[in-house]
């Protein structure tokens, strides 16, 4: 099969499209025929090994694993022992391992059927970063008539976190660039505050950032007395930690004040999975897929998501 694969950090010098051998899957995994994998920064963080706070589980001096890439959305090839949820030519997305190649391994919990009214494309889109918003709105305890501001909002989480705040009855404000203030609103938003021409205003009982760059300090300002702070990501510092230690201070400064500071680290469950598939086989959640690339222009991918081009999700196609 032909392969993203890579034998030291970076992107432009470091992949390469190769041949690779054919994964076979185990007991209780899925051999997946990839149609399509999504980009988001968790794959940027492997590839390129920064911050180097990641590098004890990505690998010290050169990655853990060759092949890059976690969602994917393709067709069933074939089972391993114990799968009988799924059997070849079965549609599906989820979380592999691997999955920037033509072939690629998925343990069976980690997949759902695709809903029928979604393209291979618009389904790669969904798995980390849908499941990251809704984490995060977990991790906010989100609920109806809330104030809840997502920072970040025209990004691949930030996008899907709009629509799941609206789904929960909250009065949404997202925060994104110009190019993006459209999109934002279209997603449910009831305002939108576009930060290259205005400041953020009022309180806000949930703040959800995802791509800021503001201080703690900063985005306490914002909350109400008794708001959370829940971060997601966040964007430059340096290549040591990165903007890591505005989460490692976070559970700190939580001890000493009436707000609660939280972070979260997406994991991918099985009944998350499944009502992501149901929101989105009811329309209820939208995937946004601003540019669809093929498996070839990997490292251009990556490098555009790294400057901070990109409007809700890139895909690969396979």
């Amino acid at each position: 099969m032909k392969a993203i694969v890579q034998d030291r950090y970076g992107t432009a010098g470091a992949l390469r499209l190769a041949e690779q051998p054919d994964p076979v899957p185990g007991a209780g995994q899925v051999l997946v025929r990839v149609r399509a994998t999504g980009v988001d920064p968790g794959v940027w963080h492997m590839v390129t090994g920064l911050p180097y706070v990641i590098r004890p589980a990505s690998g010290l001096r050169r990655p853990r694993r060759r092949v890059p890439g976690r969602d994917l959305a393709g067709v069933v090839v074939a089972v391993g022992e114990g799968v009988t949820r799924f059997r070849p030519g079965d549609e599906v997305f989820g979380a592999g391992e691997g999955t920037y190649a033509e072939l690629a391994i998925a343990r069976a919990d980690r997949l759902e059927p695709k809903p029928a009214n979604l393209t291979f494309e618009a389904a790669a889109a969904v798995p980390t970063s849908a499941t990251t918003a809704l984490q995060a709105l977990r991790r906010g305890d989100v609920q109806a008539g809330q104030r809840v501001l997502v920072v970040g909002a025209g990004g691949g989480i930030g996008t899907f976190a709009v629509q799941l705040a609206k789904g929960l009855g909250a009065h949404v404000t997202g925060v994104c660039g110009p190019d993006k203030v459209d999109l934002v609103r279209s997603l449910g938003a009831d305002d939108v505050v576009d930060y290259t021409r205005a400041e953020v205003t009022g309180r806000y009982d949930v703040i959800l950032d995802i791509a800021g760059s503001r201080t703690l300090t900063q985005l306490r300002r914002m909350l109400t007395p008794k708001g959370t702070l829940v971060i997601a990501g966040g964007e430059g510092g340096g290549k040591w930690i990165g903007t890591f230690h505005r989460s490692l201070r976070a559970p700190f400064v939580s001890m000493f004040v009436g707000q609660r500071l939280r972070q979260v680290t997406s994991l991918y469950k099985a009944e998350d999975a499944r009502r992501l598939a149901e929101l989105l086989a009811g329309g209820e959640l939208v995937p946004v897929v601003s540019r669809t690339l093929p498996l070839s222009a990997a490292a251009e991918a990556i490098d555009h998501l790294e400057a901070g081009h990109t409007t809700g999700k890139q895909v690969l196609t396979v």
